[in-house]
């Protein structure tokens, strides 16, 4: 995928949000351009997996393979 190009949405919007803006007294509002900065770094955390798991050899992603250290 060519640097800055779109990116398909991997995350569910409503959801997401629903997260972020949190509950109770602390309650926040999320800005447009939130979602596509989260989707951008969950694309990250797939390359860096892909790439940890080709390093090992491996053809199969696993759950330390996406871990963010």
């Amino acid at each position: 995928m060519a640097k800055g190009s779109k990116k398909e949405m991997l995350l569910v919007g409503s959801k997401t949000k629903e997260v972020l803006k949190g509950q109770g007294k602390n309650r926040f509002n999320v800005s447009p351009d939130t979602l596509e900065a989260i989707n951008e770094h969950v694309y990250w955390i797939i390359f860096q997996a892909q790439g940890r798991a080709a390093a090992n050899g491996r053809k199969t992603i696993r759950a330390y393979d996406v871990l963010v250290k």
